[in-house]
């Protein structure tokens, strides 16, 4: 005996309805992005880096060095601020690659390689979501700054162009993060690897003190460390007198970085999946 489902053609058994488009480049990244984005309330290193530690960081150097490095908690702020901001975001670079070879570990990318997407999406995906997290941390540390007193004499456009200026030369640094996330085994071995180079350049460099005060041999490294010239143009653009050679400089480095690192981060990750 038949039965109804044999009775029936064909065309009635499947479905009439058109499949969906898959998601073009741009929708596939942005989605990625968000998806980057939502990973923080899971990930508590990456709140506490992106919320709590610009802020300590801010409040410890104000007000315990403030006063004897120049004269006063409010006078020292307007020179830390836009140091401090510079150092708290090129930190956050990091979880670019933290979040990458947590993926590849879990098998996350596994799922990607099967899905109609641009294949580089989620590497341009976490690029993004990383763009959403320094404007995060941009906004908390000027937040405090204001607070504290900070008036920065370049006015709403010389704040909002330092932090962009910020945002694209960590952009670029994100790609070494990325390489170093599909070298190493584990997060806890990038986030290692990072902050061995991330601490001594940040430190060794004008985001907290005025290197005139350093020994000769250690000035002539703060003058070509890139963080010190990412704080000169920060600086210089925050308080309306911006200071070109530096932002050329943090310009060309961030081309030469990207132009070096990007393809090799790419050719990895597609051989990765």
């Amino acid at each position: 005996m038949n039965s109804p489902i044999q009775n029936q053609p064909i065309n009635g058994i499947l479905s009439q309805h058109t499949k969906p488009k898959p998601l073009n480049t741009f929708s596939a990244a942005m989605a990625l992005g968000w998806r980057a984005l939502l990973k923080i309330k899971h990930v508590p290193f990456q709140l506490f880096d992106v919320t709590v530690f610009p802020l300590m960081m801010t409040l410890m150097f104000t007000y315990l060095f403030g006063g004897a490095l120049a004269g006063s908690p409010q006078e020292y702020i307007q020179y830390l601020l836009p140091g401090i901001l510079v150092q708290t975001i090129l930190f956050i670079t990091v979880y670019t690659g933290v979040g990458l070879n947590t993926d590849i570990s879990k098998g996350i990318y596994d799922r990607f390689r099967s899905m109609p997407i641009w294949p580089s999406a989620p590497v341009f995906g976490a690029l993004l979501g990383d763009v959403l997290r320094y404007s995060i941390a941009a906004i908390m540390v000027l937040g405090l700054g204001f607070i504290l007193g900070f008036r920065p004499q370049g006015g709403l456009l010389g704040v909002i162009l330092a932090v962009v200026l910020v945002q694209i030369f960590a952009s670029s640094l994100a790609w070494i993060w990325i390489i170093v996330g599909m070298l190493v085994k584990s997060p806890e071995s990038v986030m290692t690897t990072s902050f061995l180079f991330l601490f001594p350049l940040t430190f060794a460099s004008n985001v907290f003190v005025d290197p005139a005060t350093m020994p000769g041999w250690l000035q002539a490294f703060v003058s070509v460390n890139p963080v010190t010239q990412l704080a000169n143009a920060s600086r210089g653009l925050m308080h309306g007198a911006p200071d070109i050679s530096s932002i050329v400089w943090v310009l060309i480095a961030t081309a030469i970085i990207t132009a070096i690192f990007a393809p090799i981060a790419l050719r990895m990750y597609h051989r990765e999946r």
